[in-house]
């Protein structure tokens, strides 16, 4: 994530928003000793306080709120499945609708500015905000499942509900047919919705940053709406909810990170595979992250985020090669195919009878994506002035898509041919956090190529949680975005600490039921963004 001083001048014709608010001019600035705060005054202190008091009551009473999370992860999906599924579509068809629409020519920065990188630079960093810990943990781990559901065909139970987890009708019996609607599956839930989710907001926030003249902060992306009134409590509250969203967004990939990783090890070196574990982990990345967030973006998140993506390239590049070659490149657009024909399907929110696919994996990650959103969309906004609509568009949903896509289809198809054409059992049979590495196992230089994964799993994990702490922290300061280090420090902090929590109560179900229940309030604020985002693009000239 690129760190700038101050929000850059439009170039060219803009259609700024005429107000009087000043950056931080409700902001509480102090010193504690050596160090300085800039806050807002009232963001900072409901949110940072909420948040304190949600890690010390879930520390304090484990074993009563680990079923409390299990009963509200069940119910929000269970209850609010279409909700989610139907939002996913309508950023979708937003996206889709500026690409085509003469809304597409309005330039992100004035009509005359300059893109702030070359296309190349460009589609890497959309690339690198694409690959994280989600896709670690899950790239063998879903293709293989979905698999092995859609081969077991549906299941129902007395009461006439399916019991399986197979997509759609599944395909039993029937091993190209499983596949095919493993992959789909899949994709569907790494494809154009997630990063549909993440334009919309990132476009908004963009569009009114560069071109309104805005703080860069969630809230003026309302200003549309609600006028001079996003500057007191109705843009308090979005932004607190923005901040709840990606705190717990955050705390979600940071908790599956650690459970990998302390997998890895214990299948390496045999270290103990538990909460202990799992719970050191989170201190010592988490410590990690405090080094290179003290150290700066461009001598700390920067370099570990060079070295990442250059680590998953020699990762992604090694499957391919050793792995079934042929079947991963005629793969690639086999899946993309078979996406195609069944998104229609996948994408239905309404009298589905795949139940458990629908609520337990669709979702669950929509909620996952929106809650990511603030955090996503803040690096793409920062990295793509200069761009028009239709550029915009059109990269951030490909681009990142077709990364995904790659890496999905290289590591799922490897894991399933492993099970189809060699009888090759273990990785389907064992835990989520394990599959990855027992795949690996059967491959050449098996040690080394586990091992880099878990340098991959804890890299991406400081990376997020550096980055991610800036945002919040810029959020948290009213959209300055040179806040004081300490805030960061207090942030990246409670990222870990959240995990940490929701690991000891309840793991995985505690830190999906979270994911979901703050992506349910922040999946209305981008329903009213996409309101507002229409609104500021119509009164932009265009290019």
């Amino acid at each position: 994530m690129t760190e700038v001083k101050d929000i850059m001048k439009p170039d060219g014709d803009v259609t700024p928003i005429d107000t009087d608010y000043q950056v931080g001019q409700d902001n509480i600035a102090l010193k504690v000793g050596p160090f300085g705060l800039d806050i807002h005054n009232r963001v900072f202190l409901i949110a940072g306080l909420a948040i304190v008091a949600f890690v010390i009551l879930t520390l304090i009473f484990q074993s009563q709120v680990e079923p409390m999370f299990a009963n509200l992860r069940n119910w929000l999906t269970g209850n609010l499945d279409w909700f989610f599924l139907a939002a996913g579509n309508v950023f979708v068809l937003v996206c889709l609708y500026l690409i085509v629409s003469p809304l597409g020519k309005v330039r992100i920065g004035g009509t005359e500015a300059k893109p702030d990188y070359s296309y190349l630079g460009w589609f890497s960093m959309l690339f690198a905000a694409g690959m994280g810990i989600g896709l670690m943990f899950y790239g063998v781990s879903e293709p293989l499942g979905h698999y092995g559901a859609a081969m077991g065909g549906t299941s129902v139970g007395a009461d006439g509900v399916r019991t399986d987890w197979a997509p759609l009708g599944g395909a039993a019996g029937n091993t190209l047919e499983a596949q095919r609607l493993g992959m789909a599956a899949t994709i569907y839930h790494w494809g154009l919705h997630p990063w549909a989710i993440y334009a919309v907001l990132a476009l908004g926030l963009a569009l009114f940053s560069f071109n309104k003249g805005l703080p860069l902060t969630v809230r003026s992306v309302f200003y549309p709406l609600l006028g001079e009134r996003v500057w007191g409590w109705p843009g308090h509250i979005i932004d607190i909810l923005a901040i709840f969203a990606t705190m717990f967004g955050l705390a979600t990939s940071l908790g599956l990170g650690a459970s990998q990783a302390a997998a890895g090890l214990n299948y390496l070196f045999g270290l103990p595979n538990g909460i202990t574990t799992q719970v050191l982990l989170v201190i010592g990345i988490t410590a990690i992250a405090l080094i290179s967030v003290l150290a700066g973006l461009d001598a700390g998140v920067k370099r570990l985020s060079e070295i990442n993506m250059a680590l998953a390239t020699l990762l992604l590049l090694f499957v391919i090669l050793v792995g079934p070659t042929l079947a991963i490149v005629t793969g690639f657009f086999g899946n993309l195919l078979a996406y195609l024909q069944n998104l229609p399907a996948l994408a239905n929110p309404l009298g589905r009878e795949d139940v458990n696919f629908a609520q337990g994996w669709t979702a669950f990650y929509w909620a996952w994506w929106i809650s990511w959103s603030p955090f996503v969309g803040m690096f793409i906004a920062r990295v793509s002035r200069g761009r028009t609509v239709r550029e915009f568009m059109i990269s951030v949903l490909l681009i990142p898509s077709a990364a995904c896509i790659l890496w999905m289809t290289a590591f799922g198809t490897t894991a399933i041919s492993q099970v189809v054409n060699d009888g090759y059992q273990v990785a389907a049979n064992a835990a989520l956090e394990l599959q990855l590495f027992t795949m690996l196992d059967v491959l050449p230089l098996a040690q080394i190529t586990s091992f880099i994964a878990i340098v991959l799993v804890i890299v991406f994990f400081v990376t997020s949680s550096d980055s991610g702490s800036l945002v919040i922290d810029t959020i948290s300061a009213g959209g300055k975005v040179d806040a004081p280090t300490p805030q960061r420090v207090f942030w990246c902090t409670f990222e870990g600490l959240v995990a940490i929590a929701l690991l000891m109560g309840g793991g995985l179900v505690a830190l999906q039921a979270m994911s979901v229940s703050t992506g349910l309030p922040f999946t209305f604020v981008l329903l009213a963004a996409c309101v507002s985002l229409f609104k500021g693009l119509a009164s932009e000239p265009r290019a």
